[in-house]
């Protein structure tokens, strides 16, 4: 009995909990305000005569999004199991809803809403297909290493990819990504991946100049393929689709080393339009120069390291892949963002996690965060 309980006291077991994830989180989320605030206040103050209109609504929706996070994390991240099919059937009726009764705003039907309140199913998208793919890639086992398993996995993300990208190419390709990185992950057999990844390039490369080609022969090439007009050369349109992209390069070269001064932007003032969405990288260029804009992505990247080294210890292959889903997301999105901003990429319209404004975006984000922290609490800590 005395030896029993010698090692009971020695194998006292204490749950993990990655405080220094909540940390990012916060502090991302709070920088998220900051920059809302400085790059919105003076377009706020003309069209709601209230400066920190926007901001507001993003911290009470921030706020929000906190508790639930906290609430998420504290449960135990099977329980989501049980509504893993209804969430991925679930997507499929909302993007049927938005593609029929959907909100239209700037010629795009991405919003369902009642009244006043509206949000963006395709958030909700990609919460529901990282807790499905999870699933199911625990209920496949070894067969994820196959050919067939890899097919089941693209024929469950192709689908409601390309429903989302019908009015939201962005957000599409997220979709497509997480599934991609989640079962990159999973499986043993790599080359399918390097594959479609080596296809992307030689896609990305050879886009320019064939979407030239067919304008030379066509001038009217639809909307989309003009992006890639625009991309390739956004001064010929610098007065149309090109100006936006124009002037968030402007804002990022005119920071230099050290910004301009955190609310001392030029091109907030009316000249970059939606400054505090999908463009607000570049303001932070602007005002905080090089050395703000590398510390955002050190912050991400050690965000997507503490990500890493959950799904590394998660109890078991469901929170592991949660995790990786999760992961993917923050991962692509960020990614395609600075990417649209330094014209690096075509213009897709994609939000920077917990910075860029968007009270749909932020909410399901946390959510998220409190999927990947409820696997982190799972993880047992012997002393």
């Amino acid at each position: 009995m005395a030896e029993q309980q010698e090692k009971k006291k020695k194998k006292k077991v204490r749950r993990f909990y990655d405080y220094s994830l909540v940390f990012t989180i916060i502090f991302l989320t709070v920088f998220g305000l900051v920059m809302i605030y400085s790059s919105s206040s003076y377009s706020a103050q003309l069209a709601y005569g209230d400066a920190g209109y926007f901001m507001k609504r993003q911290g009470m929706i921030a706020l929000a999004g906190l508790v639930c996070m906290f609430i998420v994390s504290k449960m135990n991240y099977h329980f989501f199991a049980r509504f893993a099919r209804v969430s991925y059937i679930l997507s499929y009726i909302l993007m049927g809803l938005v593609m029929t009764v959907g909100i239209e705003r700037n010629g795009q039907k991405r919003w369902l809403g009642v009244g006043s309140l509206s949000f963006q199913p395709t958030e909700f998208v990609k919460v529901a297909l990282i807790l499905y793919l999870a699933f199911t890639i625990v209920k496949m086992g070894r067969m994820i290493n196959e050919g067939k398993g890899l097919g089941a996995i693209a024929l469950r993300a192709l689908p409601i990819g390309g429903m989302v990208a019908v009015n939201n190419l962005s957000s599409g390709i997220i979709i497509v990504g997480i599934a991609f990185v989640m079962a990159f992950v999973a499986s043993k057999k790599k080359m399918p991946f390097f594959l479609c990844a080596a296809a992307g390039l030689i896609a990305y490369f050879a886009a320019g100049p064939l979407v030239e080609f067919i304008y030379s022969q066509n001038p009217d090439i639809g909307y989309r393929l003009s992006r890639i007009l625009v991309w390739r050369n956004p001064e010929a349109f610098a007065t149309g689709s090109g100006y936006q992209v124009l002037q968030g390069l402007y804002a990022i070269g005119s920071g230099g080393l050290w910004g301009k001064g955190l609310g001392e932007s030029i091109q907030k003032l009316g000249f970059l339009p939606e400054a505090q969405n999908d463009m607000v990288f570049s303001i932070i260029c602007e005002e905080l120069g090089l050395f703000g804009a590398v510390s955002v992505i050190l912050i991400f990247l050690f965000m997507i390291y503490r990500f890493m080294v959950i799904a590394n210890n998660a109890p078991d292959l469901f929170g592991s892949m949660l995790v990786v889903g999760v992961m993917g997301h923050i991962a692509i999105q960020v990614i395609l963002n600075i990417a649209v901003v330094t014209n690096t990429i075509p213009n897709t319209g994609i939000t920077l996690p917990f910075i860029s404004y968007g009270g749909t975006s932020v909410l399901f984000l946390m959510v998220e965060m409190g999927m990947v922290l409820s696997v982190s609490n799972q993880i047992k800590l012997e002393k």
